[in-house]
């Protein structure tokens, strides 16, 4: 705790099972007022479910909790915010058609006349979000604002129901730096004006930038509870693991060979027809990562979409070692040779009903060690998720476990694991590491290494700058729909960054 303020929220020994698998072993927890209390732990470390203990969502086997010092019974979310809790998920929970101010006020709408009266919804909205610097337009359609402005509007859903405690889970997974600096703004207001902050990462940096303490969980049981001070990134990722951890990929140079993906004069529109690809041209080449970087929002979705075969483009080339395949669907994709993880693993990457089995032989159904006469070979599917579980260390389930039922992380190396299983020539990665906790990432930047190594053309898409200088041999810049410029992996992040905004013409031109 931040000096000598006592505690407004205590979790005292909280213990959640499902099942044989002990979630959460005799957890304790506490945070205090103006204090942020960062909360690490590996992918299925037992982090989500002690939030979701304290939202209402699970009911805890043992323990208690207790707010202001005295102890509450929490059955649902309506009883968490009742209590003054309040939660921002890593998906958001938004309604797409409705206008920022109907979302914050959904549920609490104040009345006039027994009607809503809009105008006091803007009129609070306007005064919270000028109160803690969270700038958002009342009267905008959730559909049409950026992710960063989705998460403003989260805060100030729970700000708007009185929520002194403030659990944020992975709040940066899906920003910008920008954005990022922005948070970290808000979290400073709200903490001077009294807020309690449950902060959940993985991403160390932004933990020691924000928090005050830090209490690491592992396998389900807290291993530590830390100040800032004195923490480091190596310190920290010991404690997460339990390993000294590699937190920079270690890569010899690369030697690329003929091209594998010829992406030529490639223009893609979005869901709307507005052009989102302005005459994209790119080579990778077997043997080779090269790295799409930019500010999220410029193209990239579109631009993987139309190589992945998810999108028609209007115009240009797609060709895998020689075979055009732009606008023929993914299924063209697929027989040429491409791989894709999936942004999005819950939309594009994993069928979330279906088994660990069933998702990782999304890609090879088809073929005669899977499928005979129609009828799946399911013992043969058993198996090879086994193998594939424990290769690349799935947590929380077996063959026969709904990928639902999965952490976000290891859901994450679910996806990685059928598409490099898939044995591919071309691999679109885009955000491979979102959501993943730094010995995964430290896995998955090994085996797309290792990929690159064995003669794979690797396509990264990533707004991470570490982990685009880390593993790219080439790093192409796309701003506004276009390649602006091409740069080696020692490319500083200053430079980097001003070419990602339009601020800076390039050093060399793309070679393509």
């Amino acid at each position: 705790m931040t000096g000598s303020a006592p505690p407004i929220l205590e979790l005292k020994g909280i213990t959640k099972k499902f099942g044989s698998v002990v979630a959460n072993d005799r957890v304790d927890f506490d945070v205090a007022a103006g204090e942020v209390h960062a909360l690490l732990g590996e992918n299925g470390a037992g982090k989500s479910t002690l939030m979701s203990v304290l939202y209402g969502l699970y009911t805890p086997d043992e323990g208690e909790i207790l707010v202001d010092g005295r102890p509450v019974e929490i059955h649902s979310p309506r009883t968490a915010i009742d209590a003054g809790i309040g939660m921002v998920h890593q998906h958001f929970m938004l309604v797409r058609v409705m206008t920022v101010a109907e979302n914050i006020v959904l549920g609490q709408e104040p009345s006039r006349w027994g009607r809503l009266d809009l105008k006091a919804a803007r009129a609070r909205v306007h005064e919270l979000s000028d109160r803690y610097g969270l700038a958002v337009d009342p009267d905008a359609r959730i559909e049409d604002i950026t992710v960063g402005a989705e998460q403003r509007v989260e805060i100030l859903k729970a700000l708007y129901r009185n929520a002194r405690i403030l659990v944020l889970d992975e709040p940066t997974a899906v920003l910008t730096a920008q954005e990022v600096r922005e948070l970290t703004g808000v979290l400073n207001r709200l903490k001077r004006d009294g807020a309690a902050i449950v902060f959940i990462s993985h991403k160390l940096r932004e933990v020691l930038d924000v928090a005050d303490r830090i209490t690491v969980l592992r396998r389900g049981k807290r291993v530590a509870s830390v100040p800032r001070a004195g923490a480091t990134e190596q310190s920290l990722a010991r404690l997460v693991v339990g390993r000294d951890v590699v937190l920079s990929a270690a890569k010899r140079h690369g030697t690329p060979a003929e091209p594998l993906l010829a992406v030529a004069d490639l223009h893609v529109g979005d869901e709307r027809r507005l052009e989102k690809v302005s005459g994209v041209s790119l080579t990778v080449r077997s043997g080779e990562i090269v790295a799409i970087a930019g500010v999220d929002g410029n193209g990239q979705r579109e631009l993987v979409d139309a190589i992945t075969g998810m999108r028609a483009p209007a115009s240009g080339r797609v060709r895998v070692d020689g075979r055009e395949i732009a606008g023929q669907g993914v299924r063209a994709a697929t027989e040429a040779g491409i791989a894709h993880i999936a942004e999005d693993r819950h939309l594009r990457g994993l069928v979330l009903p279906f088994t660990l089995a069933e998702n990782l032989a999304l890609r090879e159904y088809r073929s005669p060690q899977c499928s005979a006469r129609g009828w799946m070979r399911l013992a043969h599917l058993r198996e090879r998720a086994g193998r594939l579980l424990s290769e690349f260390d799935v947590r929380g389930g077996g063959p026969d476990s709904y990928a639902a039922a999965l952490s976000g992380g290891n859901q994450q190396k679910v996806a990685v694991a059928r598409e490099i299983a898939s044995n591919p020539k071309v691999l679109v990665a885009h955000q491979p590491t979102r959501g993943l906790d730094v010995g995964a990432i430290e896995f998955v930047h090994g085996r797309l290494i290792e990929e690159r190594d064995k003669g794979r053309a690797i396509l990264l898409v990533s707004l991470e700058y570490e982990e685009v200088r880390a593993l790219a041999d080439r790093i192409l810049v796309i701003y506004e729909g276009r390649i602006v410029g091409e740069f080696s992996p020692d490319v500083s992040e200053e430079e980097l960054g001003m070419a990602m905004t339009g601020g800076q013409v390039s050093r060399s031109e793309a070679v393509v």
